[in-house]
Protein backbone atom coordinates (compact mmCIF):
# COMPACT_ATOMS: atom_id res chain seq x y z
CA UNK A 1 0.00 0.00 0.00
CA UNK A 2 1.20 3.62 -0.68
CA UNK A 3 0.13 5.50 1.95
CA UNK A 4 1.27 8.57 2.67
CA UNK A 5 3.54 8.35 -0.48
CA UNK A 6 2.39 11.33 -2.31
CA UNK A 7 4.33 12.59 -5.58
CA UNK A 8 5.03 10.45 -8.98
CA UNK A 9 8.22 8.52 -9.55
CA UNK A 10 8.68 9.44 -12.93
CA UNK A 11 10.52 6.15 -13.58
CA UNK A 12 13.59 7.84 -11.93
CA UNK A 13 15.91 7.62 -8.89
CA UNK A 14 14.76 9.71 -6.05
CA UNK A 15 17.82 11.40 -7.07
CA UNK A 16 17.43 11.68 -10.67
CA UNK A 17 13.89 12.93 -9.87
CA UNK A 18 15.17 15.49 -7.70
CA UNK A 19 17.57 16.63 -10.62
CA UNK A 20 14.70 16.30 -13.02
CA UNK A 21 12.46 18.78 -11.34
CA UNK A 22 14.75 21.26 -9.59
CA UNK A 23 16.21 21.83 -13.59
CA UNK A 24 12.65 22.22 -14.71
CA UNK A 25 11.82 24.35 -11.80
CA UNK A 26 15.06 27.23 -12.92
CA UNK A 27 14.17 26.58 -16.41
CA UNK A 28 10.29 27.91 -15.72
CA UNK A 29 11.34 30.48 -13.27
CA UNK A 30 13.95 31.85 -15.46
CA UNK A 31 11.55 31.88 -19.13
CA UNK A 32 7.90 32.34 -17.82
CA UNK A 33 6.52 29.57 -19.83
CA UNK A 34 8.12 25.40 -20.84
CA UNK A 35 7.19 22.67 -22.65
CA UNK A 36 6.90 19.36 -21.01
CA UNK A 37 4.90 16.04 -21.12
CA UNK A 38 1.77 16.64 -19.02
CA UNK A 39 3.09 14.38 -16.28
CA UNK A 40 6.29 16.56 -15.18
CA UNK A 41 4.31 19.35 -15.40
CA UNK A 42 1.83 18.52 -12.89
CA UNK A 43 4.59 17.31 -11.19
CA UNK A 44 6.66 20.50 -11.40
CA UNK A 45 3.50 22.43 -10.71
CA UNK A 46 4.08 21.20 -6.67
CA UNK A 47 7.74 22.76 -6.54
CA UNK A 48 7.67 25.90 -8.45
CA UNK A 49 4.05 27.14 -6.62
CA UNK A 50 5.48 26.69 -2.53
CA UNK A 51 8.28 28.59 -4.08
CA UNK A 52 6.41 31.55 -5.06
CA UNK A 53 4.94 31.66 -1.84
CA UNK A 54 8.44 32.05 -0.10
CA UNK A 55 8.83 35.11 -2.78
CA UNK A 56 6.05 36.41 -1.08
CA UNK A 57 7.12 36.01 2.33
CA UNK A 58 10.85 37.63 1.48
CA UNK A 59 12.53 37.20 4.55
CA UNK A 60 15.90 35.58 5.19
CA UNK A 61 14.87 31.87 6.13
CA UNK A 62 12.36 31.79 3.20
CA UNK A 63 15.57 32.80 0.81
CA UNK A 64 17.48 29.94 2.10
CA UNK A 65 14.86 27.59 2.08
CA UNK A 66 14.08 29.11 -1.72
CA UNK A 67 18.26 27.99 -2.36
CA UNK A 68 18.07 24.77 -1.23
CA UNK A 69 15.33 24.26 -3.83
CA UNK A 70 17.23 25.88 -6.57
CA UNK A 71 21.06 26.30 -5.95
CA UNK A 72 21.34 29.39 -8.17
CA UNK A 73 21.71 32.62 -5.99
CA UNK A 74 20.81 34.59 -8.53
CA UNK A 75 17.17 32.85 -9.47
CA UNK A 76 16.38 33.45 -5.76
CA UNK A 77 17.35 36.79 -6.46
CA UNK A 78 15.00 37.21 -9.54
CA UNK A 79 12.60 35.12 -7.79
CA UNK A 80 12.33 37.52 -4.58
CA UNK A 81 12.73 40.88 -6.65
CA UNK A 82 10.98 40.27 -9.36
CA UNK A 83 8.01 37.60 -9.12
CA UNK A 84 7.26 37.07 -5.68
CA UNK A 85 6.21 41.23 -5.64
CA UNK A 86 4.15 40.20 -8.65
CA UNK A 87 1.63 37.98 -6.82
CA UNK A 88 1.47 39.89 -3.89
CA UNK A 89 -1.82 39.50 -2.32
CA UNK A 90 -2.66 36.11 -5.14
CA UNK A 91 -3.74 33.32 -2.92
CA UNK A 92 -2.22 30.63 -5.26
CA UNK A 93 -2.67 29.15 -8.79
CA UNK A 94 0.58 30.60 -9.78
CA UNK A 95 0.77 28.27 -12.52
CA UNK A 96 -1.12 27.03 -15.31
CA UNK A 97 -0.88 24.31 -17.52
CA UNK A 98 -2.29 24.23 -21.05
CA UNK A 99 -2.29 20.62 -22.64
CA UNK A 100 -1.56 20.72 -26.39
CA UNK A 101 -3.43 18.49 -29.06
CA UNK A 102 -0.52 17.14 -31.08
CA UNK A 103 1.73 14.62 -28.58
CA UNK A 104 5.34 13.68 -28.57
CA UNK A 105 6.75 12.60 -32.03
CA UNK A 106 8.81 9.63 -30.57
CA UNK A 107 6.48 7.65 -28.06
CA UNK A 108 3.46 9.95 -28.26
CA UNK A 109 3.62 10.86 -24.42
CA UNK A 110 0.48 13.85 -23.87
CA UNK A 111 2.52 16.94 -23.98
CA UNK A 112 1.69 20.47 -21.90
CA UNK A 113 3.01 23.85 -21.47
CA UNK A 114 3.56 25.24 -18.34
CA UNK A 115 3.82 28.52 -17.45
CA UNK A 116 3.48 31.14 -14.74
CA UNK A 117 -0.01 32.94 -14.91
CA UNK A 118 2.05 36.56 -14.58
CA UNK A 119 4.11 36.84 -17.28
CA UNK A 120 6.89 38.50 -15.24
CA UNK A 121 10.15 37.62 -17.82
CA UNK A 122 12.69 40.39 -18.63
CA UNK A 123 11.99 39.43 -22.04
CA UNK A 124 8.40 40.54 -21.42
CA UNK A 125 9.57 44.06 -19.73
CA UNK A 126 12.11 44.84 -22.49
CA UNK A 127 9.45 44.20 -25.33
CA UNK A 128 7.07 46.66 -23.85
CA UNK A 129 10.09 48.70 -23.31
CA UNK A 130 10.80 48.79 -26.96
CA UNK A 131 6.57 49.08 -27.46
CA UNK A 132 6.78 52.35 -25.60
CA UNK A 133 9.87 53.48 -27.10
CA UNK A 134 7.97 52.71 -30.80
CA UNK A 135 5.03 54.06 -29.77
CA UNK A 136 6.97 57.47 -28.39
CA UNK A 137 8.69 57.80 -31.84
CA UNK A 138 5.49 57.24 -34.34
CA UNK A 139 4.03 60.14 -32.18
CA UNK A 140 6.69 62.52 -32.44
CA UNK A 141 7.31 61.98 -36.36
CA UNK A 142 3.84 62.60 -37.11
CA UNK A 143 3.32 65.55 -34.50
CA UNK A 144 7.24 66.90 -36.57
CA UNK A 145 5.28 65.76 -39.81
CA UNK A 146 1.84 68.09 -39.35
CA UNK A 147 4.12 70.97 -38.04
CA UNK A 148 6.26 70.51 -41.17
CA UNK A 149 4.48 70.76 -43.92
CA UNK A 150 2.95 74.21 -42.12
CA UNK A 151 6.07 76.08 -42.08
CA UNK A 152 6.84 74.99 -45.71
CA UNK A 153 3.51 76.39 -46.74
CA UNK A 154 4.14 79.51 -44.20
CA UNK A 155 6.75 80.45 -46.16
Amino acid sequence: MRHNNSGRKLSRTPAHRKALLQNLAKALLIHGKIRTTEIKAKELRRVVEPLVTLAKRNDLHARRQAYRVLNDHALVKHLFDTIGPEYAGVPGGYTRILKLAVPRKGDNAPMAIIELTKDVTEKSASKEQQRADTTETYSNSSSEAATKPDESTAE
